[in-house]
């Protein structure tokens, strides 16, 4: 292992915070968005920026499905579909603004967003400042079902949304 694999080992014991939920995944994620940004800085599209992450958090050895197609429902039934900038880990959502200034409006959206696929942690990460902007996120009404059933839930939705793109 090479001194900045240590150094970064080092770093992240320090700087995780265990009693938020996943906080090594939303640590490795912002890492990767602060990264990004310091290299391309503002005034990118946001498929830049989204396309940048990726390689960034493949580097973190992050697992990640990008452009996830979720469903959702509206008293059980099935209204729609949105697609999450990126589903990382099959367990937080992370959602990419490239604007000047987060609003509370894109809060609002991506905590909307959090309780339609029922996921209890997400991120909304903008670009677009000229130093980055960043919220985790919770969910108020994260509904805790079995994990394995989630899991299983969550690939089931993937598969059936890959099945619409071929």
């Amino acid at each position: 292992m090479n001194s900045k694999s240590q150094n970064t080992e080092i770093i992240d014991k320090r700087v995780v915070k265990e009693e938020f939920k996943y906080s090594e995944i939303t640590f490795k994620v912002l890492a990767s968005a602060f990264e990004v940004h310091k290299i391309l800085g503002n005034g990118f599209q946001e498929l830049i920026y989204q396309r940048a992450l990726a390689e960034e958090m493949s580097l973190r050895n992050l697992s990640f499905q990008r452009e996830f197609e979720m469903s959702i429902f509206y008293k059980e039934n099935h209204i729609g579909t949105r697609r999450v900038d990126f589903l990382i880990e099959n367990v937080i959502s992370v959602e990419l603004k490239a604007i000047i200034k987060l609003e509370d409006v894109h809060l609002a959206q991506a905590i909307n967003y959090l309780e339609a696929y029922n996921l209890e942690i997400g991120m909304l990460i903008n670009f677009g400042a000229k130093s980055l902007e960043y919220k985790r996120l919770i969910n108020p009404k994260y509904k805790i079902i079995n994990q394995l059933n989630q899991t299983n839930h969550t690939n089931q939705r993937f598969r059936q949304s890959q099945g619409k793109f071929k």
